[in-house]
Order: structure tokens, then sequence, then C-alpha cells
């Protein structure tokens, strides 16, 4: 997952930042309001852990920002040492998906991390992704492109599940190494290797290559519909 910190204490920003990184994640942080809400409407992420008191932007002006006027619905993990049911209750109503009282567990904030990805992405229950004509049955682990039946190999069928969870993003080598290896590889050709079988399968079945190559970004899913 893509992770952005925003959290003004450098030693417990540094323990999230270290921790989920070695678990595979990609991280960024911000120590102040104003640039955290930045970093959170300027790029995408799979989950923000947010302090309440923060300089120049306090964390609940911040979420009620991220989603009344920049209408984002970036999951949001509110992490502060104010216990008081007001203050939770005040973290829900500006739109945080979930509130952790400090001092916390580190192996907690990932699950509570993990499970907020999965409800937004609709990975709670098993269903059938799909963009245009393409799909895939996470229950059979099937692949069907323009109506053709496509044979993957398990690491393949990881890369494309990811990107048709959110297709038209732009999804960095860095995401895609996490979501699928676990971590980033030491060097491209892995990635590389598993995304040219991928793209050469698709285009068999399919007759187009639906995977966009976005250069210095990443990877980018466009289908379109049969007519």
């Amino acid at each position: 997952m893509h992770i952005l910190i925003i959290e003004d204490d450098r030693a417990i920003a540094t323990n999230l930042y270290d921790f989920l990184e070695s678990r595979g994640h990609s991280v960024d942080a911000a120590a102040d309001g104003v640039t955290g809400l930045h970093l959170a409407i300027t790029q995408p992420f799979d989950g923000i852990l947010l302090d309440i008191g923060l300089p120049g932007m306090d964390g609940i002006t911040l979420c009620r920002k991220l989603r009344r006027e920049a209408h984002l619905d970036t999951p949001v993990l509110m992490l502060t040492a104010r216990d008081m049911l007001e203050d939770k209750l005040k973290g829900f109503e500006s739109g945080a998906d979930d509130y952790l009282v400090k001092p916390f567990a580190l192996k907690e904030v990932e699950a509570r991390l993990v499970a907020m990805h999965k409800r937004h992405s609709g990975k709670v229950i098993s269903r059938i992704l799909e963009s245009g004509d393409l799909s895939f049955d996470p229950k059979t682990m099937s692949v069907n492109f323009a109506g053709e039946g496509v044979k993957l190999p398990p690491k393949c069928i990881r890369l494309l599940a990811l990107m048709l969870g959110e297709p038209g993003r732009v999804f960095s080598r860095k995401e895609l190494e996490s979501g699928v290896w676990g971590g980033v590889q030491e060097t491209s050709d892995t990635l590389r290797s598993h995304m040219h079988e991928l793209r050469r399968a698709l285009l068999r079945a399919g007759s187009y290559d639906p995977i966009e190559t976005v250069h210095g970004l990443g990877y980018r899913l466009n289908t379109r519909a049969r007519v």
C-alpha cells in the first residue's frame, strides 16, 4: 500500500515510517497539516495516518477539507493522545474511518490500515473485478478478456487484480512490487518480465494491450468496452 503519515512528533513518525516501510509499504510523511493536505490531494494514497494536534492545520480541519472540499475518500486513521469520547466523535464527524489512541502497537496500526484498504477497495467480500471487456473472478482465479479466457501465472494474476481494483490509476513500480511480492525488488527485471508476460497474454486474447506504460511514473490499466 501507499501510505501517508501526517505527524509532527518526529519519533512517532520515524517509528511508523520505518516499520511500515520494512513491511513492504510505500510511505511518505509530512510534519504539518498544510503540507499533509497538499500531499493527500496531489498524490494517490491507499491510507492516511493522521495526527490531530498538528501545526499549521489541525487534523480535524484537514480531514474535513479532504472530504468536503477535495472530495477524496482515501481511508483515514486518526492517531492521537486524545481519548475522550467527544474527541473520537469529532474525528468520525470530520470524515475519519478509524481512530487509534496513543500509545499504540505498530502491528495494530498496520492491521487497521489493511482492514480499511480492503473495505475501501471492496475486497472484504470476493467480487468480480471488471473494467471494459476485462474481468477477474477472485473465487475461481479466472481472467476473461474480450470474451476469451486468459491463462496466467499467479504473479501476473496478482498484478492484473491490483490494477483492476483502480482502473485508470497510475501505479508506481514500488506499489506494484509491494502489492505482488510484498516488498521492493532489488532490480526492475522481476516486475518488467512479469508485466511483459501479462501484456503479451492479454494482447493475444483481446487484440489490444490494455496496459499503458506511463514513462517515469509506472503503469496504468486502460480498457474499452466491446461494441
